[in-house]
């Protein structure tokens, strides 16, 4: 469990520097940024691949196109919602995307939500609620792209289900990645506007944290039972928030850490109660 709790942190921390230094890289074209993003994570996933003869292609592959096209999607909303909203606020809103995972699989995998989980979703939307209504530093274009990131996660969420262990995780995460770079990398070639030498580095980065990101909490999951380390992973909104206030110099109000707080522990309370199932 030791092991699981380290895994897990230096994962959030990992997606933490990432959301910021997506933030620090507002000012660039958000396709510019999906880009670097995934072409870097591709330079750890190809070779891992290839070194394990793992198949590229994979086995489902009409569900891996989904997946990809659909998570490109995702991140690029997301990516974009940090133009508009503090690092903080973005990602507790997108981690309600479990929820809406659980609404697609009641009407695309026949699943049930027991009575517990309606409280649960219920508390999480009641920050989301407190956070859009009454945190005016909230910007509703904002919201509504960060909102549809999650609903677009969420679906991500089904289809991994649905592709289940007949692909490697590797195989799923370079789809992910190859998609994203492929469509991201045209837009680019209209939008693109040269980094200088830290901005470079800063893009570099970007891959490099999300690849050990995705790749300790993999680690973690392993390691130890479900219920113990999924909770948290919901720390990644703790270290974000900190690393925003002291990075980018981001100031929280009240009433917005109240519906952060709600949100997320909405949210870790239903990821217990699904995994202890």
């Amino acid at each position: 469990m030791r092991k699981a709790i380290i895994f897990m942190i230096i994962s959030a921390l990992s997606f933490s520097v990432l959301n910021i230094l997506v933030k620090d890289l507002r000012h660039f074209n958000v396709y510019q940024i999906v880009f670097f993003r995934s072409i870097i994570t591709l330079c750890f996933t190809i070779p891992l691949l290839v070194r394990n003869k793992i198949n590229l292609l994979g086995n489902k592959r009409s569900l891996l196109l989904a997946r990809g096209t659909i998570g490109f999607i995702a991140m690029t909303l997301f990516f974009t919602s940090l133009q508009y909203l503090k690092t903080g606020t973005a990602v507790s809103i997108r981690y309600i995307s479990p929820i809406f995972a659980a609404i697609f699989a009641v009407f695309l995998l026949r699943e049930k939500i027991k009575w517990n989980q309606w409280i649960y979703f219920a508390i999480a939307f009641l920050g989301v609620l407190i956070l859009k209504g009454f945190d005016t530093d909230v910007s509703t274009i904002g919201f509504l792209i960060v909102l549809a990131s999650a609903v677009l996660t969420g679906l991500v969420f089904i289809l991994i289900r649905k592709i289940g262990a007949s692909d490697h995780p590797l195989v799923i995460i370079n789809y992910f990645m190859g998609i994203s770079a492929i469509i991201s990398g045209m837009f680019t070639l209209f939008y693109w506007e040269t980094p200088t030498s830290l901005e470079w580095l800063t893009f570099i980065s970007l891959g490099v944290f999300g690849y050990f990101g995705q790749y300790y909490m993999t680690k973690a999951f392993q390691t130890s039972e479900i219920n113990k380390s999924a909770p948290l992973k919901y720390i990644e909104v703790v270290f974000t928030m900190l690393a925003g206030v002291f990075w980018l110099d981001e100031k929280y109000t009240i009433i917005g850490l109240i519906g952060a707080g709600i949100v997320v522990t909405g949210v870790v309370l239903n990821t217990i109660f699904v995994s202890r199932k």
